[in-house]
């Protein structure tokens, strides 16, 4: 117990939090599994967050919570995952954000498979607005997204 090492089998799970911290919360922590006193998920909780549940400044997890945040359900200031929420920007299969780019992609500005919102850049509508925007930070790659959904 208390140590890290995995008990009844690594059924219980993983924790470590690092000795240095910032603003009380540990510099690293990683956390998987069940706790044994509580019955209940494990969550990391750090500046960095590692886990099944993940959140800190950098969160890493199934689901993560942080201002920047990877996870198959993701949520943040900067969200990327399977589902990507993104105040800022959202990067993910499905997408939504102030800036959205996904397979499908929901926000002001979005780039996607399909896109909706103010200035939407998809299969199903071109804004010319959308298509200055993206070509700023993505440059010809957009031209050859526009070519292929022309097709």
């Amino acid at each position: 117990p208390k140590c890290g090492f995995p008990m009844a089998g690594g059924r219980m799970g993983y924790e470590y939090r690092s000795e240095a911290s910032l603003f009380g919360l540990p510099l690293v922590h990683i956390a998987s599994g069940v706790d044994p006193s509580t019955g209940r998920p494990r969550i990391a909780k750090g500046i960095i967050a590692i886990g099944n549940i993940a959140v800190g400044g950098l969160a890493i997890g199934g689901l993560s919570f942080g201002v920047i945040s990877f996870g198959g359900l993701a949520l943040g200031l900067v969200a990327l995952g399977g589902a990507a929420i993104g105040l800022l920007l959202a990067l993910g299969g499905l997408a939504t954000g102030l800036v959205a780019i996904g397979g499908g992609a929901i926000g002001y500005y979005a780039l996607g498979g399909g896109a909706w919102g103010v200035h939407p850049l998809g299969g199903n509508y071109q804004d010319p607005q959308a298509v200055e925007f993206f070509k700023r930070y993505l440059g010809p790659w957009i031209d050859q997204f526009q070519q292929a959904g022309r097709r």
